[in-house]
């Protein structure tokens, strides 16, 4: 069931349903917060992305509620076929790191328009990094002052492709606890504060079957700054006797 004010496409339920299968029952999905998704009206969705599978597992815990037009990176209409499956979705196309004001501006008209926009501000899989949060998402907050704020963590979802180990999949959806923009609060403050409480409750994990596990665990581990070596312990003024040492004679 969906919102009055939204009706939910023929291909976004299509495609949806014929994941279920996948998230639901070998996923083992498990759900919680739901009661914080509107079933309408326009709401912002922001999440996490260690998995190309979150979006997936998103749409899927919120089928109940309502559909989420996800900003999607537009390398993805290049296929043809795929980006038919996507505009019949509700996607919006978006060039990473780009600073693409077009898809911004689409995402914003569609969000006062009282549309459910997916975001994930880390812009790719995170590879087992904890990645920059870039500040679009904060500006469709600021642009649309009245749309309410749901954060979604999703853990599980990089286990689906580990066969035969079953994955066990949560999607939450929650309220910020710092609410919605502050005053003369920025962007890229916004969604730092808002990601930073996301990744309390998803830590970044590494996706990928063994080989390409390892080979991003590696990366990883270069990736992370080398930590400053401890200092040295200070010098006890008292000799291994427990007298004072004598003070070093003067040159002559």
């Amino acid at each position: 069931m969906t919102g009055a004010g939204e009706q939910m496409t023929r291909t976004y339920r299509t495609v949806m349903t014929v994941a279920e299968p996948v998230i639901r029952l070998w996923g083992q999905l498990e759900v919680t917060g739901l009661e914080e998704l509107p079933s309408e009206g326009p709401t912002l969705m922001i999440g996490n992305h260690d998995s190309y599978w979150d979006p997936v597992a998103v749409g899927v815990a919120a089928l109940p509620r309502r559909q989420v037009r996800a900003l999607a990176k537009s390398t993805l209409w290049k296929a043809p076929p795929l980006a038919w499956v996507l505009d019949g979705m509700g996607q919006i196309p978006i060039v990473r790191g780009g600073g693409d004001t077009q898809a911004l501006d689409a995402a914003v008209s569609e969000l006062a328009a009282g549309a459910c926009i997916g975001v994930f501000p880390e812009g790719t899989i995170s590879r087992g990094t904890l990645l920059r949060a870039r500040s679009g998402a904060g500006r469709l907050a600021l642009a649309v002052p009245e749309a309410r704020i749901v954060c979604v963590a999703v853990t599980g979802t990089v286990d689906i492709i580990r066969v035969p180990k079953r994955p066990h999949i949560r999607v939450e959806f929650f309220a910020p606890a710092g609410g919605r923009p502050r005053p003369q609060e920025s962007a890229s403050e916004l969604i730092v504060r808002v990601m930073a409480e996301i990744r309390t409750r998803a830590a970044v994990v590494i996706p990928g079957r063994r080989r390409t596990a390892a080979r991003y665990r590696a990366r990883a581990q270069r990736a992370r700054p080398p930590e400053a070596p401890e200092p040295p312990e200070p010098r006890d003024p008292r000799g291994q006797n427990g007298t004072a040492e004598p003070a070093p004679e003067p040159p002559s």
